[in-house]
Formats: structure tokens, sequence, C-alpha cells
């Protein structure tokens, strides 16, 4: 780590940026095996699926992820539903 003050302020930033991001993709996963498990059990599965779409999007729009890697991971969620569900 650097000496300089703005390097350190920069570095302690950095901690917490990694933190909440960290935390984000984590409730993002939670939210896609929530929905997939929610599925196999017949229980609220719109609502389920819902909520993990938005909370996608939600990271888009806070820069967390790519906008294609997002649509990459909906995409995939809305097409296992369909295959179980059909």
């Amino acid at each position: 780590m650097a000496n300089h003050k703005s390097a350190k302020k920069r570095y302690r930033q950095d901690l917490k940026k990694n933190a909440i991001n960290v935390s984000v993709k984590t409730s993002i996963k939670t939210a896609i095996k929530n929905t997939k498990i929610s599925l196999k059990k017949d229980e609220e599965t719109s609502a389920k699926l819902q909520k993990a779409q938005s909370i996608i999007d939600k990271a888009v729009k806070k820069g967390i992820l790519h906008k294609k890697s997002a649509a990459r991971k909906k995409s995939r969620l809305f097409r296992f539903v369909n295959s179980l569900s059909s």
C-alpha cells in the first residue's frame, strides 16, 4: 500500500465498495437459488422470479453487474422456469 494520504483513502474506499459489491452479488445468487428451489416445491414462484429479476436489475443500475451479464442471468433463469413448468 502507498504512503500517500490520498492512496490510503482510496484503499479504505475500495474495501468498503468491495464489501458492498460482494453483498449484492451474494444476494443475486441467493435470489436465483430461491427461485429454482421454489419452482421444484411448487411455491409462489412468480413472486420470487420477479424479486430475482428486480435484484439483478438494481445491480446493473448500481454498476455492479454488466447489463449483458444481467441479461444472461435473467435469460437462464426464465429458461429454467419455463422448462420445468411446461
